[in-house]
């Protein structure tokens, strides 16, 4: 394992990865640190394509030492849709769509998962806690009965009913909060708190693993199009794992010389109804503040105070990228839009990328020519409330 240790990106204080950590000492999530340079010296790209298709594939640049602690269940290496008569109608012809509703588990947590709970199960840890809006419970206790480990979840009242049946399946303990993913959080800490250390807490950034995870969808991206990076990245963002990551991903290619110096400009997109870094992006701000009042049909992107803001806001600095923030209404219709175009149902998260692009290319923003990457970050079929066929004529038998 090329693992070296874990780094604090406020602080610069380095942590010792070989047992458990969550938060540094001054509030930041911890980041993972390799040793590149021996990476460099075992493994190029011509290798990959010799290894399973699966996210494990890039396991010098995973945490988990021991191969025999892996739990997987074949996450990872997603397909690139092209999507080119929905991108011809926006105006934007290179328009590619990374699905990641075909992940175990139905959507792009499943990464997160598998490396978490894998690096948890190494480190001894018996059982993880979580706060979620639904699919990274359903995941995280997925991927903790693979490992023989205890999951409790809590998460809120209205989160998709199919991911609270996801735990119970599981085996997790499941709870349900009447309030937003900030108040299932507190009753994690508190839980946790109580423990006695018998419980890890495994919330979005509170452990550095699950991002290492979500990564890997950055890794994939460039190998699928030949080790050349696109001109935008355009990613739904609620806790901002995924862009972190992709984001992460990106720089240690960079350092490895795989990839140029010139790195795709990353876009977050939150809805109208819940958009702190959209509204700290655009007042310059390097901190977000609450959201009050947060809701969206995105259930998933419904985080009204995400932890990892400052390394959002600074990812989409540092490659020149932008936050936007996008109506309900104007989502349902490209959900439907895009599904009728190119036959692929998004999750609403996945849809509000969509219209993100639809506007950044009307405004410019997306130049003529430039090619498109966006994350459907779960499977459509997970919320059959976002398509309404009251209307539908019934015929008689």
């Amino acid at each position: 394992m090329y693992l070296t240790h874990l780094e604090c990106p406020r602080c610069a204080r380095k942590h010792d990865a070989g047992r458990p950590q969550n938060l540094c000492t001054c509030g930041s999530p911890l980041l993972a640190r390799y040793d590149l340079d021996a990476v460099a010296g075992v493994v190029t790209p011509e290798r990959f394509p010799l290894r399973p298709a699966d996210l494990w594939r890039y396991r010098e640049l995973l945490p988990v030492a021991d191969p025999g602690l892996v739990a997987t269940l074949g996450e990872g290496w997603t397909p690139m849709l092209r999507a080119p008569a929905y991108g011809a109608e926006i105006g934007i012809p290179d328009l590619i769509v990374k699905d990641e509703g075909l992940t175990p588990t139905g959507s792009f947590k499943a990464r997160g998962a598998a490396v978490g709970v894998s690096r948890a199960r190494e480190l001894g840890v018996e059982r993880i806690a979580m706060p979620t809006n639904g699919n990274a419970g359903a995941a995280w206790a997925t991927y903790a009965a693979r490992a023989g480990m205890g999951a409790t979840v809590v998460m809120p009242l209205d989160a998709p009913t199919i991911c609270r049946r996801e735990c119970v399946a599981a085996g997790a303990d499941l709870r349900l909060v009447d309030g937003l993913i900030s108040d299932a959080g507190l009753h994690v800490q508190q839980l946790v708190a109580e423990s006695g250390g018998k419980i890890f807490d495994a919330g979005t950034l509170r452990e550095p693993y699950r991002l290492e995870g979500k990564k890997t969808m950055g890794y994939e991206i460039v190998e699928q199009l030949g080790w050349q990076v696109p001109d935008v990245i355009i990613y739904p963002t609620g806790g901002g794992v995924g862009l972190i990551g992709i984001h992460k991903a990106l720089q240690e290619l960079q350092e490895l010389g795989w990839i140029s110096d010139r790195l795709p400009r990353l876009v977050a997109v939150q809805s109208t109804g819940c958009a702190p870094i959209v509204r700290a992006f655009a007042a310059g701000e390097s901190r977000a503040e609450p959201w009050a009042d947060a809701h969206t049909v995105a259930f998933g992107i419904t985080v009204p105070a995400p932890l990892g803001d400052e390394l959002i806001l600074a990812a989409l600095r540092a490659t020149a990228g932008t936050a936007l923030a996008v109506d309900d209404a104007e989502i349902l219709a490209d959900l439907r839009g895009f599904a009728a175009r190119e036959g692929l149902l998004l999750c609403p998260e996945g849809a509000a990328c969509l219209t993100a692009a639809r506007h950044l290319r009307a405004g410019g923003w997306i130049r003529a020519g430039e090619r498109v990457v966006v994350l459907n970050t779960g499977a459509g079929v997970k919320y059959p409330e976002t398509v309404d066929v009251t209307g539908v004529p019934v015929l008689s038998a």
